[in-house]
């Protein structure tokens, strides 16, 4: 059986090549993960600066391209993205190809968490099975999966500011996450390269909207990667090569020449969704696009890269063999990895779910003839947001948006209330005797000049006064609740 396991590396224990896939991997993983110090956050006591990602240093950490989107053009991105959530079903059922570009354009920051749980379908996931995630949560899951989960949680994005201590919120809602899908498929249980896919989800959203998020990630999107023995990744590895021959010509016989298996260079860029490899201004405009057209996605961003890097006989003249293509594979040209470059390729690349789903079906009749049948039955792949939600269509009341911030007003008792009509009671009759001399509220003040306050509160006046104060006073509420305060 194989399965990730602490090492980091893929362990294979099938063919040579495939065991070859560990030692390059376990490769790259040290030298990209820096020292101990570094990766419990303890390198120096000095105040670093994170970027405006999280990343507080790592290859990751934004380099200030000075591409940022002007302020007014993301208000009106955000506007436009809260009128389609709060009608989702009509917007994916009569303007799906409008949500398309929009994801394309990319997702406003302030809003990619909860659009991501909605194109996912974690958001019905959710409402649908209420209470799910808090059940497992209390439980106390399988030992062997959980001491693996422990040691490779200081792996994960070590350069971010949310999972840089050991033992952090970070790390613990990880912990919480990954522990929990294990328990949700006793009969899968923990692949390493989940690891990475419930962080990227975790930047974004409370523990519990990940949780949904990657279960609709390993179920719908990119089922049987995670299973044993890693035969869709397999799978898709040739397909991917099968479809860079239509692309590249020159790349797929450069690769086929030196015997280079598409299983050695794209496994932890498929099983990850390039979170380990790309810049991350670039992760997140591919995600935004993966989620909502599918693991198409996946594929141009492999063959764009593949195709850059291998795709003419100039730049192939440096990498006459198998070590040295490799490492050219390892160390992608940055500007071929570069946000608004990459992003356009991908969408200009014309590769279609039909064309993944022929070829995947010509490789599986070659795997059935080489390999015979599949071990691992996974359920058929969904190609996107639209795919998903005609699947299981959802109720209005699944799509429905739960409240950012709530405020618990304590409930007045029938004494209370009963107090209160005899209050008013006796000020009506006042008021028949007297006039009010108190001035009169100013609803128009100027900026920077306090309301004047009666001096005689109405009752409706003294309760917003005592909203204010509950409202002062909630802060532990707002904390212990796992809304969506991501706005």
């Amino acid at each position: 059986m194989a399965k990730l396991r602490a090492g980091n590396g893929v362990q294979w224990t099938d063919s040579s090549s495939q065991r070859g896939t560990v030692e390059s991997l376990a490769e790259h993983e040290s030298s990209s993960l820096g020292s101990d110090t570094e990766l419990n956050g303890s390198a120096n006591n000095t105040e670093i600066q994170a970027d405006k990602y999280g990343f507080i240093g790592g290859a990751q950490q934004y380099q200030g391209e000075n591409d940022d989107i002007p302020p007014e053009v993301l208000r009106q991105r955000e506007a436009k993205w809260l009128d389609m959530l709060n009608s989702w079903d009509k917007w994916m059922a009569k303007k799906h190809k409008k949500v398309r570009l929009r994801c394309q354009k990319g997702i406003p920051p302030s809003l990619r968490g909860r659009a991501w749980l909605y194109l996912s379908g974690g958001k019905v996931k959710k409402e649908q099975n209420q209470g799910k995630f808090r059940e497992l949560d209390s439980q106390a899951g399988d030992p062997k999966w959980l001491d693996v989960i422990e040691k490779d949680l200081h792996r994960q994005f070590p350069f971010h500011e949310m999972f840089v201590a050991r033992g952090g919120h970070g790390q613990q809602d990880l912990f919480r996450v990954l522990k929990a899908y294990t328990l949700h498929r006793p009969e899968e249980g923990y692949c390493q390269a989940q690891a990475p896919i419930a962080a990227v989800l975790l930047m974004h959203m409370p523990a519990e909207d990940a949780f949904w998020g990657l279960v609709q990630i390993c179920e719908k999107y990119l089922p049987g990667y995670y299973s044993a023995g890693l035969e869709a990744i397999q799978l898709d590895g040739e397909i991917l090569f099968a479809l860079l021959k239509r692309v590249s010509p020159v790349a797929h016989r450069h690769l086929k020449k030196y015997k280079i298996d598409p299983i050695l260079y794209m496994t932890e860029w498929f099983m990850c969704a390039f979170s380990r490899t790309l810049p991350w201004a670039s992760v997140l405009r591919v995600w935004d696009m993966f989620f909502c057209e599918g693991v198409k996605i996946i594929f141009r961003v492999g063959l764009v890269l593949l195709k850059c890097m291998l795709g003419s006989q100039e730049k192939l003249k440096a990498c006459q063999g198998q070590y040295e293509t490799m490492e050219l594979l390892r160390s992608i040209e940055p500007r071929y990895m570069q946000e608004v470059f990459l992003v356009q390729e991908v969408i200009e690349l014309a590769v279609s779910e039909r064309d993944i789903e022929k070829e995947h079906l010509s490789q599986l009749r070659r795997w059935k003839e080489t390999h015979g049948e599949l071990h691992c039955k996974s359920p058929p792949r969904m190609h996107g947001a639209k795919a998903i939600m005609s699947a299981e269509p959802p109720s209005r009341q699944d799509l429905k948006q739960n409240p950012t911030i709530i405020v618990q007003v304590p409930q007045a008792t029938d004494g209370q209330v009963e107090k209160e009509r005899n209050t008013k009671k006796s000020k009506g009759e006042k008021k028949k005797e007297t006039k009010n001399t108190s001035p009169p509220l100013n609803p128009y003040s100027f900026p920077g000049q306090p309301p004047i306050q009666s001096d005689n509160p109405s009752p409706g006046e003294s309760h917003l006064l005592q909203k204010d104060v509950v409202l002062q006073g909630s802060v532990q509420s707002l904390s212990s609740t796992e809304h969506d305060t991501y706005l």
